[in-house]
């Protein structure tokens, strides 16, 4: 959403931000103020976008960057009302729906270390299965192969709460061959 806005914002000021009847006077192109600053946020934002594993952080970072520097270029140009809109929409969709989303989804629980003892390196794939289950997110996940028949496996597990984490340890002690060895919560 924050994206769609800047862009339309751009648009707006590109066309008829910076001359009085949209047309460009002689040697002077102002759209092309425009595509330096869209270039420049875009590459600033673009350095806020972090992949850690399958995580991908900063995006909601980079769109408010981007979006904001589009208010700017509004009240720049003179545009008061199209940038005061802007920015309405921009602080309505960063504060107020992060507060109903934080609601619905909760928050989620630190990190939490565990240790498993496998017989078997295709239990993991029931392990996955429970997590999803129970809604308990997978962060990283290790194995290491210590003699024949016999696995270690250690998990990095999130989730709402601990009592839907400790349900589904409950559930994967159930599954043969698998035995919690320890759990322990990240700092």
């Amino acid at each position: 959403m924050l994206v769609a806005l800047g862009s339309a914002l751009f648009t707006v000021l590109s066309i008829h931000g910076f001359t009085a009847d949209g047309k460009a006077t002689g040697s002077i192109d102002p759209t092309r103020i425009a595509a330096q600053i869209v270039s420049g946020i875009g590459f600033l934002g673009a350095g806020a976008i972090l992949k850690d594993g399958v995580v991908i952080r900063g995006l909601t970072t980079a769109a408010s960057l981007w979006a904001t520097s589009a208010v700017g270029m509004a009240a720049g140009a003179g545009e008061y009302v199209v940038g005061t809109f802007g920015a309405v929409i921009i602080l309505t969709s960063l504060w107020p729906i992060n507060a109903i989303a934080e609601r619905f989804h909760g928050t989620a629980t630190p990190e939490v270390q565990v240790r498993l003892e496998l017989k078997r390196v295709e239990a993991i794939g029931d392990i996955s299965s429970t997590m999803a289950e129970h809604k308990i997110d997978i962060a990283s996940i290790q194995t290491q192969r210590l003699g024949k028949d016999s696995y270690r496996a250690d998990l990095s597990i999130r989730g709402r709460s601990n009592a839907a984490i400790g349900v589904a340890l409950e559930s994967i002690a159930r599954i043969p061959g698998v035995d919690i060895i320890t759990t322990s919560r990240a700092d």
